[in-house]
């Protein structure tokens, strides 16, 4: 055990600093600080001895250079059984540190501000207070280091009783350098956009665009914090949590639970394919999710009508689904998913009115089990340098998200007949659902609602033959669309037999010339989009 007889103390983060400075005081423990935190630790009592007078220098270039000094650091990196690094203490006039409280500024708070310009994040670049942590953390021998409010009542603790172990000295410093650490990975991801290395927006793009992204980075790092405990993960035997960069709170990252049981790995998982395949409707649109994969969709002039329809579409599916929907979730919606024998497992919205909380959480039976889930609109990709990850075994793939609208002016009518006017509406809505189901994926969609879906196939003629069977009679005058080009013609006999107006396709087999002989011959329109959407 060590005792502590000075620490240097620097936050930015000033809470629990008034029960910080009690201890100090209570333990005669001498306090350098500097700033505003030497300001702060004086109200609450404290002698404190400024930076500057160790330093023999002022603070210069308005407080970006305060703590850099010989003074300071061989204070904090002199080893305590090494009698030259003692010697040279005394030589100097030098004196140790025996524990440093440091808290960096919020760089990734500040940079979230929709009103931060560069020069703002830039100021917020810390610099002293990572060296002090990473300086006290590697001479954690004799050196504790404490990097957070959150540690303070172990470090007050460690005072009463006159000083630090090694073992907490040694977990101050591993808490220390994974904190630098995704301070650095934030301020990383953050530069890399500034420089203009990270693809941006969401335009449509078309096979011709694709070219013009950025390249993926060489390297990018990702620093994550544990953002939700889970009971288990896919199975009960498994263990779960989820994680996320610190800097983003979009997406399932910001995601604010208003009622129900505690959300599971499973409904994470559906959670994010409701709200991603909900936010590429661009009218008021809704989603009702099974296993990844939608069961019903639809888009409307309101909510209640687009979530109505996405029910109607597979109702037997749709017991013990997950539901988004892309605008306010109102008492309307709510009305809609109280139908006797219907259970929701989850809610996402962006926002709920007063009504349907009231609504949901007090009228069904299933009232106390349901999740009320907000998720914030946002880009929730930044953080990850604009990429998508999927861990495999030991490693990451990483892919630009599949998320930027179709050009429909680059799509091309291959057959001699054109779908009709009134189809350009639910073709486009049709491409746009396929992309969200798992491939080989077909969808049928009567309108602007999914009537039908076949769903991971190994054969896209069996993914035909279930969306049409799903889709019954609702197929009749609708419209399919395919996430990848049709290998052989043997799909289109069964389109046709099923009354489907028109295809969308995006082309590419060298089979190609068939298939659009075979639609010609079944007087079947199809269209090419020359871009396809796999999703594995």
């Amino acid at each position: 055990m060590l005792p502590i007889r000075r620490a240097l103390i620097s936050v930015y983060d000033k809470a629990g600093l008034d029960k910080l400075a009690s201890a100090l005081k209570a333990a005669g423990i001498i306090a350098v600080s500097t700033g505003g935190t030497a300001r702060a630790l004086k109200e609450f009592g404290v002698s404190v001895e400024d930076v500057s007078s160790i330093t023999g220098f002022p603070e210069v270039l308005d407080g970006r250079v305060k703590t850099l000094h010989p003074n300071i650091f061989a204070g904090i990196l002199a080893r305590g059984d090494r009698a030259d690094d003692l010697k040279v203490l005394a030589e100097h006039g030098i004196n140790r540190f025996e524990l440093i409280v440091v808290n960096l500024y919020p760089f990734g708070s500040v940079i979230s501000k929709d009103d931060c310009t560069a020069d703002d994040a830039i100021e917020l670049i810390d610099i002293g207070g990572p060296s002090l942590v990473r300086a006290a953390a590697k001479n954690h021998a004799f050196t504790a280091v404490v990097t957070g409010p959150d540690q303070y009542d172990e470090a007050i603790a460690a005072m009463i009783r006159g000083g630090t172990t090694l073992a907490e000295r040694q977990l101050f410093a591993a808490s220390a350098f994974e904190r630098t650490a995704e301070y650095d990975a934030v301020i990383a991801r953050w530069m890399a956009g500034h420089a203009g290395l990270v693809a941006g927006g969401a335009k449509p793009t078309s096979k011709e665009s694709q070219s013009e992204e950025p390249p993926l980075p060489a390297r990018f790092a990702l620093g994550l914090e544990r953002r939700m405990s889970l009971r288990y993960g896919e199975n009960p035997h498994q263990s779960a949590a989820m994680y996320a960069p610190a800097d983003t709170h979009f997406g399932l990252a910001g995601l604010k639970q208003l009622s129900g049981k505690e959300l599971s790995y499973n409904n994470l998982l559906d959670l994010d394919a409701a709200v991603r395949i909900a936010d590429l409707i661009q009218d008021p649109g809704a989603a009702v999710i099974k296993h990844t994969n939608p069961c019903g969709a639809a888009s409307a002039a309101t909510i209640d009508e687009a979530l109505g329809a996405a029910m109607a579409a597979d109702s037997i599916s749709a017991f013990g689904s997950i539901v988004a929907v892309n605008r306010l979730f109102d008492e309307a919606a709510a009305e809609c998913l109280l139908k006797p024998g219907m259970f929701i497992e989850v809610i996402a919205a962006p926002a709920f009115s007063r009504g349907a909380v009231t609504v949901l959480t007090t009228r069904p039976a299933w009232k106390t089990s349901v999740r009320l889930v907000e998720v914030p609109p946002g880009d929730p990709w930044g953080p990850t340098a604009g990429l998508e990850l999927r861990s495999v075994a030991g490693g990451m793939l990483a892919q630009r998200p599949d998320e930027t609208p179709d050009d429909p002016t680059a799509w091309e009518v291959v057959t001699s007949k054109a779908p009709a006017r009134n189809l350009t509406q639910p073709l486009d809505f049709a491409f746009t659902m396929v992309r969200r189901l798992t491939s080989n994926a077909i969808a049928v969609c009567q309108g602007t609602s999914l009537v039908g879906a076949g769903v991971g196939q190994t054969s896209r003629v069996d993914a035909v033959r279930i969306a049409l069977e799903k889709a019954g009679d609702r197929a009749e005058g609708g419209v399919l669309a395919s996430d990848a080009f049709f290998p052989f013609p043997d799909s289109i006999e069964l389109i046709k037999q099923a009354g489907i107006a028109a295809i969308i396709q995006p082309g590419g087999s060298k089979r190609d010339p068939e298939v659009i002989a075979a639609a010609n011959e079944a007087n079947l329109p199809m269209i090419f989009t020359s871009r396809r959407h796999f999703r594995h």
